[in-house]
């Protein structure tokens, strides 16, 4: 075990390297560079060369690209362009607004997903099946964004309602906080939903129809004791899999919905980054995403031993 996440570790740094070059070098394809939001109307193209020195995107990018992963390593990720803040600590007040929603649209996804998933398995063909299956397709089909739009919109103008737009840390108050993550959070949480719900149908009815569920139904046992103790765990290590392959989804889903709601988390850092070709920003949260990603799959992986205890790390 101990060989295995060592050699995981290892894999991790060319994958976040490689990750990491192609965003960088895709960033400074958007045409208009970071110095054209710096020069104003009738800048010469003197003042545009001094204005990409102070930058430093005056090098060619290999060179702009090993100075910046030799400060990365040592934990500097930069200024920004347009702040001149640090980017590390812009990214560690913003990090865990991310994962807060984030984590909290997986709880949402899985608590509406795995049961719907099992129970229409084993209905398989009645009119719950036919629901759930029907509702899944809908969750897959609808955008967050769209959704989101929706209910600010009527909400607005039906119920004279609209959503917080200040927003409060968790520790300075819990209520507040709640009141501004809750609904972004069951829209991310129903859009992950729809593909973890019909994966753990299809798993339960190849599960229930092995033979030695059949041996369980034929020595009596309870349909609760079945699918507890010998369908769902077995069932469940493919799902375990696309809930760990739905973190870049869960990320990709809140850059929208924290621009939709106004929380200030690093998907709205990174998207307003973008916009401004702030390139120090973008290979930040780069790194910190891509790292984020290549762990969680670690440790799904590994609780793949815990679900079935045949599989083994050497």
């Amino acid at each position: 075990m101990r060989r295995y996440i060592i050699q995981r570790l290892l894999l991790l740094v060319p994958t976040v390297l490689g990750v990491s070059i192609l965003v960088s070098a895709l960033v400074r394809l958007i045409p208009g560079g970071a110095e054209v939001l710096f020069c104003q109307e009738g800048c010469t193209e003197e003042q545009r060369q001094q204005i990409k020195k102070q930058l430093g995107t005056d090098k060619s990018f290999p060179e702009q690209y090993a100075r910046w992963i030799g400060n990365a390593v040592r934990g500097d990720l930069g200024e920004s362009f347009q702040t001149k803040r640090d980017v590390a600590a812009d990214i560690g007040t913003r990090l865990p607004v991310t994962f807060q929603l984030g984590a909290m649209a997986l709880i949402v996804g899985l608590l509406v997903a795995l049961p719907v998933g099992v129970i229409s398995a084993i209905r398989q063909d009645s009119l719950v099946d036919y629901v759930t299956r029907s509702m899944a397709i809908a969750l897959l089909s609808v955008p967050t964004f769209w959704v989101a739009t929706v209910i600010i919109a009527y909400g607005g103008k039906l119920y004279n309602w609209a959503p917080p737009l200040t927003w409060k840390s968790f520790l300075d108050s819990p209520s507040e906080n709640l009141t501004i993550t809750v609904i972004p959070a069951f829209i991310l949480g129903f859009a992950l939903s729809g593909t973890v719900m019909r994966l753990t149908r299809a798993q339960m009815l190849e599960v229930m129809r092995q033979d030695y569920i059949r041996t369980a139904w034929s020595k009596g046992l309870r349909e609760r004791t079945i699918v507890l103790r010998h369908g769902i765990r077995n069932a469940f290590i493919p799902v375990v899999t696309l809930i760990g392959l739905q973190v870049p989804v869960l990320v990709g889903g809140s850059v929208i919905l924290e621009q939709i709601f106004n929380i200030p988390g690093i998907g709205r850092y990174l998207l307003t980054a973008i916009n401004q070709r702030d390139y120090p920003i973008v290979q930040g949260v780069n790194l910190v995403i891509a790292s984020t990603i290549v762990l969680v799959n670690l440790l799904v992986d590994l609780s793949y031993s815990a679900l079935d205890p045949r599989v083994r790390y050497s």
